[in-house]
């Protein structure tokens, strides 16, 4: 048993590796990217409905039925067809980002970079705490 376990980790590693290579490699090439991602979905797409099609009880509206209940009880239905950051953003009463013009994104930029600056200013303080305090309780003889 124990063998088989090693052997699934190794063949999991190696597919993990190659897929970081290959990912690696299309990221610099995406208009090739794009094209072997697009056949592949339509060729994974087209293997699912001929295998559906083996099912003669999975008529449209059963499939309908079966799916959105998949879809409903493993959370994916509205972040599928919807969208997370759509549903966030109409939550917090925030445009879309096609919607904002460019001084609004110029300014919320502007407002990300001093937060960084903050948190720059915050985490230099604390390591200046850190140092006192540590310092403190270590007094040298």
């Amino acid at each position: 048993m124990h063998h088989k376990k090693n052997i699934f980790k190794r063949a999991f590693l190696f597919f993990d590796r190659l897929e970081d290579s290959v990912r690696g490699y299309l990221s610099r090439r995406p208009l090739l990217y794009t094209i072997i991602g697009g056949f592949a979905i339509v060729l994974f797409w087209r293997g699912v409905w001929h295998t559906a099609d083996l099912f003669p009880f999975l008529t449209g509206p059963v499939s309908i039925l079966i799916s959105v209940a998949v879809l409903l009880v493993t959370g994916l239905f509205v972040s599928f067809f919807v969208g997370d950051v759509i549903i966030l953003s109409g939550i917090k009463k925030e445009k879309k980002v096609v919607d904002k013009t460019e001084d609004e994104i110029l300014k919320e930029s502007a407002n990300i970079e001093q937060m960084k600056k903050t948190l720059t200013h915050i985490e230099e303080e604390l390591s200046h705490i850190h140092t006192e305090h540590s310092s403190d309780n270590n007094p040298q003889k």
